[in-house]
């Protein structure tokens, strides 16, 4: 049986990550959830377990921003995307779970399993990674490898926060990079609604002091 779960899906910084967990639920770690039910601490301990457990295949694909601020392209076909993604790279076969991220599920399973194309019945269902511990696992390792992912960024930038447009530490790292540079780093979702409020405020601000 095969899982799939995405995070990063919001965030107005970095990639969206999805991953795919292949395997025998009954193997899965003890305490194994919904990755936003768990710590870090606990989620880096299960996904690395996963990882090592030779019962178990993963697989990972990330949605660059580039790919994200795509005008010719959605989230949904993204989402749809990165699900395949997941389950290619982790060879997966025969039936499996999906968390859905359409309002349709049943849209969202046809969608990925012709986008996969391959030999698997894929389901799907909103709440996946609460009812079906190994969308729960897949929840995981997905969300372990999108922090890892901001973890980098704020090696590289110095404290962006969560990534999340709600987040104030993310907002006030936009506005200080956007007022140093006059355009937002690379790793912003440029197409984002909060990244866009930023360039506009930024530029009213010089308007202002002209």
């Amino acid at each position: 049986m095969f899982g799939v779960d995405e995070a990063g899906k919001g965030p107005v910084l970095g990639p969206m990550v999805a991953a795919c967990v292949v395997g025998d639920p009954t193997d899965l770690p003890e305490g194994v959830d919904d990755s936003k039910r768990l710590s870090p601490e606990r989620r880096d301990t299960i996904a690395g377990q996963v990882r090592s457990d030779p019962a178990f295949d993963v697989g990972v694909a990330r949605v660059t921003v580039e790919r994200i601020d795509d005008p010719g392209t959605d989230m949904n076909s993204l989402t749809v995307e990165a699900h395949a993604g997941a389950l290619a790279d982790a060879g997966a076969t025969g039936r499996g779970w999906c968390d859905a991220a359409d309002t349709d599920p049943d849209r969202f399973a046809r969608r990925v399993a012709d986008a996969h194309g391959g030999d698997l019945t894929v389901d799907a269902e909103h709440g996946a990674d609460e009812t079906h511990p190994v969308v729960s696992a897949a929840s995981v390792v997905a969300k372990v490898e999108r922090d890892a992912a901001v973890a980098a960024l704020a090696a590289e930038y110095g404290d962006v926060g969560s990534g999340y447009p709600s987040d104030p530490t993310t907002r006030e790292f936009l506005r200080e990079y956007v007022r140093e540079h006059s355009a937002l780093p690379d790793c912003a979702r440029s197409s984002w609604s909060t990244a866009a409020d930023v360039l506009a405020a930024a530029e009213q601000s010089s308007l202002d002091s002209f």
